[in-house]
């Protein structure tokens, strides 16, 4: 194994409530359970991830859900303080913080600014009130249109997460939904298709999606409309005039701390010279209670690393993936002559790139790897 270099360091948090579970949703979520102490687990949790730290500053923090809006100024302000008292941000360090686009969450969007957070990501999923309802949101399109003019005046950097393929959805519909999504003047936007996942509402009781060539189009059709508006697209799903340096750094193989009930983290350990991953209780009654932290090491990182970095639209250098996988190019020239032979990935001058056929058969990419 080659040298593994230390890379930059996130920050996840993940705040396990919603108001509601979605059908669609399959994140470690729950309705109306007991919050109190939360933070003072978060950060006791924290503390005992101190030593992963090994001297770096903390490059961005994404605060995740279920619905962390929901919490109110006292708890992020304990939340904020214990944060600072513990860690070093880097200067233009970037703090994200989930919301729903309903009017309570709303009314929080200053105080969200002035504790710390700069960076906003609305779940909006459509301003169609159809396919709203059919999703199991809770608010409205006109509350989403709402909620997404008030973050573009009290934030320089707000996400709006978008999904296409729904029910009874046609192509004209979908570019309808982006497009406004478009005119609010976001920086970054979320554009992705629903799946139906295992162990949701939506897989026992599915609903009727489009067919798989309208989907398709319509994904085609959504790209280009974006890239038309000056949104470039780094990331299968992300397209930003302003590219979220926390997801990238989650493709380009950097390491995360994950604090919160059922939280994943991936760490490099520079001394040991190995690579782990940690995972958190994920009911919230258990981690409130006596968290557990289970270490487990991650034995293929040439393939952890290709599964994350080919979502990258512009790829990566040979050289990121030997410095932080400690793996040598040379185990795996055979996959990647082989993907190239298939037209799947483009390799030349030390620079690896999916091509536009290996983004859309990416799964078949990656597995490659494997």
């Amino acid at each position: 194994m080659n040298h593994i270099n230390l890379p930059p360091l996130s920050l996840y948090i993940h705040y396990p409530w919603c108001v509601k579970k979605c059908p669609y949703c399959d994140f470690n979520s729950h309705e109306g359970e007991n919050r109190s102490g939360y933070i003072e687990s978060l950060l006791a949790d924290l503390d005992g991830d101190l030593n992963y730290i090994q001297n770096r500053k903390i490059h961005s923090i994404f605060i995740g859900g279920g619905t962390p809006s929901l919490m109110n100024g006292q708890e992020l302000d304990e939340l904020f303080v214990g944060l600072k008292n513990r860690l070093n941000f880097e200067k233009d360090i970037e703090i994200t913080l989930e919301a729903n686009p309903g009017t309570f969450e709303v009314e929080k969007f200053k105080a969200f600014k002035e504790i710390g957070i700069n960076r906003l990501s609305i779940g909006v999923q459509s301003f169609n009130n159809e396919n709203l309802k059919t999703l199991g949101r809770i608010h409205s399109a006109e509350e989403a249109v709402e909620a997404c003019v008030q973050a573009s005046k009290i934030f320089d950097n707000f996400n709006i997460d978008l999904m296409y393929a729904l029910q009874a959805q046609t192509i004209e519909k979908c570019l309808s939904d982006l497009q406004q999504a478009l005119d609010l003047k976001p920086t970054h936007i979320s554009f992705y298709q629903l799946t139906i996942e295992p162990n949701t509402l939506f897989a026992k009781f599915p609903p009727v999606l489009p067919k798989e060539d309208d989907i398709f189009s319509m994904g085609e059709a959504g790209i280009n409309l974006l890239e038309q508006q000056g949104f470039f697209r780094y990331e299968v799903s992300a397209f930003g005039k302003i590219p979220s340096k926390h997801n990238l750094n989650y493709w380009q193989f950097g390491d995360y701390i994950g604090i919160g009930a059922g939280a994943h983290g991936k760490i490099t350990l520079a001394k040991e010279q190995k690579i782990i991953r940690t995972l958190k209780s994920k009911a919230p009654k258990d981690y409130l209670n006596a968290c557990q932290k289970t270490i487990e090491p991650l034995n293929n990182p040439s393939f952890e690393f290709m599964l994350n970095a080919l979502r990258l639209k512009k790829g990566f250098n040979e050289s990121l993936f030997v410095e932080r996988s400690g793996v040598s190019i040379k185990a795996i020239r055979n996959k990647l002559n082989h993907a190239e032979s298939l037209g799947l990935l483009s390799h030349h001058n030390s620079h690896i790139q999916p091509t536009n056929k290996g983004f859309d058969f990416l799964n078949d990419l990656q597995e490659i790897f494997l």
